[in-house]
């Protein structure tokens, strides 16, 4: 029997739904389904450029776990780039630090401080229409 999965942890959800090839000619490509610890493995590696030790401690994994993860999420892009396929995001296997909202009218994503829990808008548009984003 295999191991139970630790989640991984992250400090903000992706800043998008997804993305799609503009200008491509098929139109039902499939898409490729990024989890939200592959795109912060990128986003520790690539973007804020530390290295693999210093990103696996951050999301709480070992530094041979992290690589793996790492080499998934470039793997899912390559082929998205190469297939032309749209890149959905998907929760996954992680555990933000705080429970990250967005917003369905303008798509702004935010947390809410304890104290003003009870308050349920958007801090830019005041909308009523939000979601919790970090919900499997």
């Amino acid at each position: 029997m295999p191991r139970r999965r630790r989640l991984r942890r992250m400090v903000s959800p992706p800043g998008f739904k997804g993305y799609r090839p503009y200008g491509a000619n098929s139109d039902d490509s499939g898409y490729v389904e990024l989890l939200y610890e592959e795109y912060e493995a990128l986003k520790l590696a690539d973007y804020n450029l530390m290295n693999h030790l210093e990103a696996s401690k951050l999301m709480g994994v070992s530094r041979a776990t992290f690589a793996r993860i790492y080499e998934s999420a470039r793997r899912k892009i390559a082929q998205a780039l190469v297939e032309s396929k749209e890149i959905k995001t998907v929760y996954g296997n992680a555990h933000l630090d705080k429970d990250w909202y967005v917003c369905n009218d303008c798509y702004v994503r935010f947390t809410i401080p304890r104290p003003h829990r009870h308050r349920h808008h958007c801090p830019m548009c005041k909308s009523e229409k939000i979601e919790l984003v970090n919900q499997k």
